[in-house]
C-alpha cells in the first residue's frame, strides 16, 4: 500500500489526475469542466425532466450523483475569495471530480451559490484503493449458525426485515484498482455506496490544495481551512430524500424516511434498532455509537430491577427500624440533648428534631445496600465482556477487522501536514514524512500539562468555595428554622431542616457552577489539543476524549466525593473543634447528622444527575423541536420544483465532528453516577434507564431531522471510551466499598448488634444511645456556646449539664475522658476488614466472569480465520489464473511469429522461453 502522506499533497494530487486523465481518454470520455457546468452529456434527455423537479441528488443530466455540495455567498472580500474558489474547484477537476454549479437566482434567497459535485467510476477507484475499502469479491459459503427465535415473544420488538436490513454474507479484501474483475462489480454506479462516495470526495477535499502551481503555500489546503476563513459557507453530503415522505425517484433508496419511521419516532422505544440501515446511511462510526447506547441501555435494565428490588425492602423494612424508631420517641430521643452544631448561632436541640431525616436514611441505608453495591460491582463487568462479545460481532460483520491498524493509525491528519513543515525519512515505509520536533513537542506537551493542572485546580477551588458557602450559610438557616413546638409552620419546619437546606441549596449551585465550567473546558479542551498537533484522526480523538473526561470527573464528581468521604469526618469534638480555615476563619467542619452522611450524598447525586439528565433533555429535545417546527412549515410550504434538495440540507444544522463526542460523554458521565456512588441511590439505574430510553429516540430524531448528512465514517471500536469505562468500572468497586463502610451508618450498626448489645438477645435497641458521647456543658468554650438569647426555651442550664454528639469517646469524669474507646477502634478495625474482604471477593468475582467470557465469540473467531484463508486462497487462485491467460497469450503470439524466424525453435524450446 502506497502512503500519500508520506509525499506532498501537489504531488499526490498531479500523479492521481495524470493517471486519471490517462485513464478517462483512453475511454474517449472527458471530465466535466467548470466553463460548462450544468451541460446536458451527450445521449441523456432527462435534463427538463429534473429541471422541474430540483428534490433531487442528481446532476441536471439526470443520471450522475451528487456525492457533496459546497456552497458560498459574495461578500465585500469577493475577489479574494473567489480567487480562492477557482483555484480550488480547478485543482478538484484536476483530481478527476466533476462539478456543476447553481447560480444565486436558483436558490431561495437569492444570494447562495452551490456547487455540486460527483466522483466518477475512476476517481473512486484510485482513491478506494489508497484507502484501502474492503468490498466483496465472493459469496461467503460458510453456513451460518441457526439461531432460535421465539416468534411469538420477539414480534412486537421487531421490525420488518426489509428494515432491518440482514445485509448480504460475503467475503471481502481491500479494493485494488489493477484487479477490477477480481471483485464481484455489477454496476459500476452502484458498486460504491452513497456513504463511501461521501467518504473518498470528503478525503480529497481536505487535501486539495487552492494555490497556484507556481507559487505553492504549504498551509493552503483543503476544505477546513476555506470553510474557517469564509470561502465557502458550508460542506456536506446530501440526505436521499425528505424525513417524512420517500423519494418520487425511484433509483433513491429512501433509506432517510425509513430512519425516520422506524427509529426515530419515540413510539419506537421499543423496537430494536435497524443498525444495519443505520450503518449503511451514517457510517460505522455512527452505527457502532447507538449500538453501544442500545446495549447499555438493555444492560441498565438488569441494573434498575435490582435497583427497585433493594428500594422496596428498604420501604418494607420501614416499620422494623428500631433506630429510627428510638429516635423519633419523645421518651428517648426527645430526652437527649445534643451539642450546638456551629459556633454562635447554633442553639442546643433534641434528636427527634432529625426523626424525618433518620427514616428516609433508611429507605437507603439498610442491609439490602451492601448486596446492591456487590451487584453492581459484578453488573459492570458483565457489561464491559458482554459488550466486547457484541462488538467482536458487529466488527466481523461490518468489515472492521483489523481496521485502525490499516486506516486511522496511518492517515496523518492534514493540520498535521501544514503545521508540521520539518519532514525526515520514515525507514518503514521508505518515504519523507513529516514530523514534530522533540523540544517543540515537549514545550508543547509542557504548556498542555499546566493548563490542565490550572483548570483542576480551578474546579477545586470551586468546590472549596461552595463547602465554604455549607459552613457559613448553615448557621444563618440555623438561627432562622427555631425549633419552637408552638410555631404556625411546624409541618413545614420538620420538613425542612438546616441540615437539608444547606445541603439541597449547596447543590443547587454547585450545579450551576458545573454547567458554567463546562461551557469553558470545552473550549479548553479543544485548544489545548489542537496546541498538541497529534499527528492521526484516531490520536486526536483519544487526547480530546482523555482531557474533557478529566475535567468532567474532577467537576461533576468532586462535590459527591466529598459529602461522601470528607463531610463529617474530621469534625473534632466539643472543646477541640476543627476548622475549615484555621480559627480564625469561624468555618467549623460540618457534622454529619446522627444517621450518617448518606442521605446528604443521596441529595447531592440526585440533583446533579436529574439536573444533568433535564438541562441535557432540554437543550436536545426542546430547542430542536422549535427549529424542527419552523424548518418542517418552510420545507412543506415550498413547492419542490423551487426548494432543491441541496437547499433544505443547507438550512439543516451541521453535525461537527464532536458531535458524537459529547454523546459519548455525556453517557459516560451517567456511567460513572451509576457506578461509582450507586451504594447510596439504588434508584439510579431506573433514572438512567428512562433517560436512555428517551436519549436513544432523541438522538436518532436529532441525526435524521435536524442535522445534515454527516459524512460517513469508520470506527471498529469507542475508542479511548473503552479504557475510560474500564477505569471507572474498576474505581467503582473501591468507592462503594468506602461508602458502605465510612458514609453509612451500616457497620457500626452491625459492630454493636454482635459486639455491644445489652442483654443475651442480639438486638438494636439502646443503638442511639451508645453511639453518642456525653460532654459537660460547662467546659465547653466562650467560643462554641450558643448567643445569648438563641437557647431554646426548653433548655434549663441548672437541669442541662450535658450534652452529646457523634462519636465514640469516654465521657466527662472518667480517666480517659473524651479519648476514643475500645468501640471506635472496633468499629474502625471492622470497617477496613469490610472493605478489605467486599473489594476481594467483587475483584475475584469481576476477573473470574471475565476469565470466563472470552472477548471474542468462539463462532466469530472461527469465521475470522476461515475468511482471512480462504481470501489468500482465491487470492492466490486468481492471481494464477491470470498468469496462466498471460503465458498462453505469449505463447500463441511466440508460435504465430515461430515460422517468420529463420529456424524454427522446438516447441520445448518455445515453452520454456515462455516461462
Amino acid at each position: 500500500m502506497k502512503r500519500i502522506t508520506g509525499k506532498t499533497k501537489e504531488a499526490t494530487l498531479i500523479e492521481m489526475s495524470n493517471t486519471l486523465d490517462s485513464q478517462i481518454e483512453g475511454n474517449n470520455g472527458s471530465i466535466n469542466s467548470i466553463t460548462d457546468r450544468g451541460t446536458q452529456l451527450p445521449g441523456h434527455r432527462e435534463t427538463d425532466k429534473f429541471g422541474q423537479n430540483r428534490d433531487t441528488v442528481y446532476f441536471k443530466d439526470g443520471v450522475r450523483h451528487i456525492d457533496f455540495v459546497l456552497s458560498y455567498v459574495d461578500d465585500k472580500d469577493g475577489d479574494k475569495k473567489a480567487e480562492r474558489r477557482r483555484e480550488f474547484e480547478a485543482n478538484l477537476e484536476k483530481a478527476g471530480l466533476e462539478l456543476e454549479a447553481e447560480d444565486k437566482s436558483e436558490s431561495g434567497d437569492r444570494k447562495t451559490y452551490y456547487l455540486k459535485i460527483h466522483a466518477p467510476w475512476e476517481v473512486l477507484a484510485t482513491y478506494a484503493d489508497v484507502l484501502k475499502i474492503k468490498v466483496p469479491f465472493k459469496a461467503s459459503d460458510i453456513p451460518k449458525a441457526q439461531e432460535v427465535h421465539l416468534e411469538w415473544l420477539t414480534q412486537p420488538f421487531r421490525l420488518p426485515d426489509n428494515i432491518m436490513m440482514p445485509e448480504p454474507d460475503y467475503f471481502t479484501a481491500p479494493f485494488d484498482k489493477s484487479k477490477v474483475d477480481f471483485f464481484l462489480i455489477d454496476d459500476k454506479d452502484t458498486f460504491f455506496p452513497p456513504s463511501t462516495r461521501n467518504r473518498i470526495v470528503y478525503y480529497i477535499l481536505t487535501r486539495c490544495p487552492y494555490y497556484k502551481e507556481d507559487c505553492k503555500e504549504e498551509d493552503k489546503t483543503g476544505i477546513k481551512r476555506l470553510l474557517n476563513n469564509g470561502t465557502y459557507t458550508s460542506a456536506y453530503p446530501l440526505h436521499d430524500c425528505k424525513y417524512w415522505k420517500k423519494a418520487e425517484d425511484m433509483q433513491c433508496d429512501s433509506e432517510r424516511y425509513h430512519l425516520y419511521r422506524y427509529w426515530a419516532r419515540f413510539l419506537c422505544f421499543y423496537k430494536k434498532q435497524p443498525l444495519n440501515l443505520i450503518k449503511k446511511y451514517y457510517g460505522e462510526k455512527i452505527g457502532i455509537y447507538f449500538a453501544w447506547l442500545g446495549f447499555y441501555t438493555e444492560m441498565l435494565f438488569f441494573a434498575a430491577v435490582m435497583g427497585v428490588i433493594c428500594f422496596v425492602y428498604g420501604v418494607l423494612s420501614y416499620e422494623d427500624n428500631i433506630t429510627s424508631k428510638e429516635i423519633c420517641d419523645p421518651e428517648i430521643g426527645g430526652m437527649i440533648v445534643m451539642c450546638p452544631l456551629c459556633d454562635k448561632k447554633c442553639r442546643y436541640w433534641k434528636l427527634n428534631s432529625t426523626c424525618l431525616s433518620s427514616w428516609q436514611s433508611h429507605l437507603f441505608d439498610n442491609e439490602g445496600t451492601v448486596f446492591f453495591a456487590m451487584f453492581m460491582g459484578i453488573w459492570v463487568t458483565l457489561f464491559l465482556e458482554f459488550w466486547k462479545r457484541r462488538q467482536a460481532r458487529l466488527e466481523y460483520e461490518w468489515d472492521l477487522v483489523d481496521f485502525e491498524e490499516e486506516q486511522q493509525q496511518l492517515q496523518i491528519r492534514p493540520e498535521y501536514e501544514l503545521k508540521c513543515t520539518g519532514r525526515r525519512f520514515n525507514r518503514i515505509t521508505q518515504e519523507m514524512e513529516p514530523y514534530l520536533p522533540f523540544p517543540s513537542k515537549c514545550a508543547r506537551f509542557c504548556l498542555s500539562g499546566a493548563t490542565v493542572l490550572f483548570w483542576t485546580c480551578l474546579i477545586v477551588a470551586c468546590i472549596i468555595g461552595v463547602i465554604a458557602y455549607r459552613l457559613a450559610v448553615y448557621a444563618a438557616f440555623a438561627s432562622v428554622m427555631k425549633d419552637s413546638p408552638t410555631s404556625k409552620i411546624q409541618l413545614v419546619g420538620s420538613l425542612i431542616t438546616p441540615q437539608l437546606a444547606t445541603s439541597v441549596t449547596a447543590s443547587c449551585i454547585n450545579f450551576v457552577i458545573i454547567l458554567i465550567l463546562n461551557f469553558l473546558y470545552e473550549h479548553v479542551a479543544i485548544w489545548i489539543t489542537d496546541m498538541e498537533i497529534p499527528k492521526t484522526h484516531l490520536e486526536y480523538e483519544n487526547k480530546l476524549t482523555m482531557k474533557m473526561f478529566m475535567f468532567q470527573f474532577v467537576n461533576y464528581y468532586s462535590s459527591c466525593f466529598y459529602v461522601a468521604f470528607f463531610k463529617g469526618k474530621f469534625v473534632g469534638y466539643p472543646g477541640n473543634y476543627s476548622y475549615m480555615f484555621g480559627k480564625w476563619s469561624m468555618l467549623r467542619n460540618e457534622e454529619c447528622a446522627p444517621g450518617g452522611c448518606l442521605i446528604e450524598l443521596t441529595t447531592q447525586l440526585l440533583i446533579v444527575m436529574a439536573g444533568k439528565q433535564m438541562v441535557g433533555n432540554a437543550q436536545e429535545a426542546l430547542l430542536p423541536l422549535l427549529r424542527n417546527w419552523w424548518g418542517s412549515r418552510k420545507g412543506r410550504s415550498h413547492p419542490k420544483s423551487t426548494y432543491s434538495r441541496w437547499e433544505q440540507d443547507h438550512d439543516l444544522q451541521n453535525f461537527s465532528q464532536y458531535g458524537l463526542f459529547y454523546e459519548y460523554l455525556e453517557m459516560v458521565i451517567q456511567f460513572g453516577f451509576i457506578t461509582l456512588f450507586v451504594a447510596s441511590f439504588p434508584l439510579a439505574p431506573l433514572l438512567a434507564l428512562f433517560n436512555n430510553i428517551l436519549e436513544v429516540r432523541v438522538d436518532a430524531w436529532k441525526l435524521t431531522t435536524q442535522f445534515r448528512r454527516p459524512v460517513a465514517a469508520k470506527a471498529r471500536n469507542i475508542g479511548a471510551w473503552k479504557e475510560i469505562l474500564n477505569v471507572v468500572a474498576i474505581l467503582s468497586v473501591v468507592t462503594n466499598a468506602f461508602i458502605v463502610a465510612f458514609t453509612s451508618d451500616m457497620i457500626p450498626r452491625l459492630v454493636y448488634l454482635y459486639a455491644y448489645h445489652p442483654g443475651n438477645k442480639a438486638t438494636m435497641r439502646g443503638y442511639i444511645t451508645n453511639s453518642l458521647s456525653f460532654y459537660n456543658i460547662s467546659q465547653i468554650p466562650e467560643d462554641n456556646l450558643p448567643e445569648h438569647g438563641e437557647n431554646p426555651s426548653w433548655f434549663n442550664s441548672s437541669t442541662i449539664t450535658t450534652c452529646r454528639y457523634r462519636d465514640y469517646r469516654y465521657p466527662p469524669g472518667h480517666e480517659k475522658q473524651y479519648t476514643h474507646t475500645m468501640q471506635f477502634w472496633h468499629i474502625l478495625a471492622a470497617k477496613l476488614a469490610f472493605i478489605v474482604i467486599m473489594e476481594h471477593v467483587v475483584f475475584v468475582v469481576k476477573f473470574f466472569v471475565a476469565w470466563l467470557i472470552p472477548d471474542v465469540p468462539v463462532g466469530i473467531k472461527s469465521h475470522i480465520k476461515r475468511e482471512r484463508f480462504l481470501v489468500q486462497e482465491y487470492l492466490h487462485n486468481y492471481e494464477v489464473e491470470k498468469l496462466k491467460m498471460q503465458l498462453s497469450q505469449s505463447c500463441s503470439l511466440a508460435t504465430e511469429t515461430a515460422p517468420l524466424l529463420p529456424s524454427s525453435p522446438s516447441k520445448h524450446r518455445v515453452l520454456s522461453e515462455c516461462i
